[in-house]
């Protein structure tokens, strides 16, 4: 890469002020050595899952993942706890940004009854079909560029059905007879709750793009929608519009959602029992069904609540 004005301002005092910060927010370099050996543990551990205990009489269910080589590892403890809280098995559909190694395919395998990987090249022709980039050239450089894009496009482009796409940092604790319910039988879309609302851009033009009031708190770590019902024309106008002098987001995916979600009635994950930033002392019981470990609520995920959910299904923490 060239070694422009703009990118040397970045290596010289961005980047070093931005890991600054970050050290700073994740309790100094000794806190966050911490963090890294529960990740590394975690890790292991998920490299070689058991397969999970459920009953042999259930129907499996459908679950969709993004993930490659740096995230498979969260992507297979989330489907094992799903598959072990609800005694259910699952089959897994996990669209691969390209990174995706033997080692994350094998250990996604082990915890699914069936596993379908969405390759890249697979995923990049259906782009090319459906979404070609003379007639969407927003939507398609944001998917270049701004992966969580990607949670919309890649599951449902050029797809038919109802999609139950997961972030990979969940762990399950208790049965999801919510998602269960919902799995079953969808009849409308599905999102869960933020612990803030966080779309990016201001409320008002948000609600002037779509012509209807936003719901509060929408939150994109749990998504269900029908494919077919997503008009993409549609979604390029409003992320053009979002985007127009280059003002993108890093929340922009969950504003469009917000946006589709304020022209339908959504099924809503209980906010009590589908916690987004699990915080004290609910990050240590973890009495919930479900948590989303974003931001600040990383260290409880990393360092001990993965150990939960083997625990409590009576699997060891580490091999013999």
């Amino acid at each position: 890469m060239a070694l422009t004005p703009g990118r040397i301002l970045y290596l010289v005092w961005h980047r070093p002020l931005s890991a600054l910060k970050r050290s700073w927010l994740e309790g100094g370099p000794l806190q966050q050595a911490r963090d890294a050996r529960g990740r590394r543990q975690m890790r292991q551990r998920a490299a070689c899952l058991p397969a999970p205990r459920t009953d042999t009489g259930a129907a499996a269910v459908e679950l969709s993942l993004l993930t490659g080589r740096n995230y498979w590892d969260q992507a297979a403890f989330c489907l094992w706890s799903f598959a072990t809280a609800a005694a259910t098995p699952v089959r897994a559909v996990v669209y691969d940004d390209g990174t995706l190694d033997e080692v994350g395919v094998e250990a996604l395998r082990r915890v699914t009854v069936d596993l379908r990987v969405v390759q890249r090249e697979e995923t990049l022709a259906k782009l090319e079909a459906c979404l070609p980039r003379e007639r969407y050239p927003v939507l398609r450089s944001r998917w270049d560029v701004y992966p969580h894009i990607r949670k919309l496009t890649d599951p449902h482009v050029g797809s038919t059905g109802w999609k139950l796409v997961l972030d990979s940092d969940l762990l399950f604790f208790r049965r999801p007879q919510f998602l269960l319910d919902w799995l079953r039988a969808p009849d409308r879309p599905l999102h869960a709750v933020d612990c803030e609302e966080s779309y990016g851009y201001p409320r008002a033009r948000l609600e002037a793009l779509c012509g209807a009031q936003l719901p509060a708190l929408c939150n994109v770590g749990l998504t269900g929608w029908q494919s077919e019902a997503f008009d993409w024309d549609e979604i390029e106008r409003w992320c053009a519009a979002l985007t127009e002098r280059g003002r993108s987001s890093y929340y922009l995916e969950q504003g469009i959602v917000a946006m589709l979600a304020a022209r339908a009635s959504c099924a809503v994950a209980p906010a009590a029992d589908y916690i987004t930033l699990p915080v004290p002392p609910e990050d240590g019981e973890c009495a919930a069904v479900m948590h989303h470990y974003v931001a600040g609520s990383k260290r409880a995920y990393f360092r001990r609540n993965w150990r939960t959910v083997l625990r409590r299904a009576g699997v060891p923490e580490t091999l013999a």
